[in-house]
């Protein structure tokens, strides 16, 4: 691996700290771009093969839910060598397959391949906001951090609920809610790192790329919802 992709932990060999939060942010951001990759990779597989289609709604959250939770314990376990990468690169192809039953169902649409178009490019649009206001924001937020991480776990359980309820107005409700809420970890999460609050661009990877996956995939939702045209 390239001495300058290396995982930072610290600061070192006496580099200026925002030399060192360069080198952690360009490399968070190269594999970003990366982790893009394998996820359409699985999102193709999954769709092609029906895999997780093929999975009722409650065996496929255990299966996200095991998976995601297991893949992000080995990342942070490996996070400060170059197995971390390769990891990384395995979660978000996991996370593509997941990803396949909601992009097959809105593929199923007369006009699904625009949708799918228009949330990529609403959640491109979403990152590039949050990473300019990022750059220029100069107030700590850190203390959002622990607001954000309790919203996300009141979201978490109520989707858990909803996979037995079935409400499509419950759906689009925290569809709304997770678009403004991991906006907001975004903004968080790119902070962090220019401000050098995390150090370890595998660590920020992770969290930024989550990020974009849950505003992807709530935004997709809304646009099933209120823009699928039948057959």
């Amino acid at each position: 691996m390239d001495q300058s992709m290396q995982p930072i932990t610290g600061y070192a060999g006496g580099a200026p700290l925002a030399t060192q939060r360069q080198r952690v942010l360009r490399n968070t951001y190269w594999l970003l771009a990366l982790s893009l990759v394998p996820t359409v990779l699985g999102a193709w597989v999954g769709v092609s093969t029906g895999i997780t289609t093929s999975m009722g709604m409650g065996l496929s959250a255990v299966v996200f839910l095991a998976g995601a939770f297991g893949f992000m314990f080995a990342i942070e376990k490996t996070k400060d060598s170059a197995a971390g990468v390769a990891v990384l690169l395995a979660f978000t192809f996991f996370m593509g397959l997941m990803l396949s039953r909601l992009i097959a169902a809105v593929l199923g649409f007369k006009n699904g391949s625009s949708l799918v178009m228009t949330a990529f490019g609403g959640t491109a649009v979403v990152f590039f906001a949050m990473a300019s206001l990022a750059s220029v924001i100069k107030r700590d937020l850190t203390n959002m951090g622990k607001f954000l991480f309790v919203g996300a776990i009141l979201l978490l359980v109520a989707g858990l609920v909803n996979i037995f309820v079935q409400s499509s107005a419950l759906m689009v409700t925290l569809s709304v809610i997770a678009i403004g809420l991991f906006s907001a970890f975004m903004l968080y999460d790119l902070k962090r790192v220019i401000d050098g609050g995390e150090t370890n661009y595998i660590s920020a990877t992770l969290a930024i790329y989550l990020d974009i996956y849950n505003v992807f995939q709530s935004l997709l939702a809304l646009l099933g919802i209120f823009g699928g045209e039948r057959e």
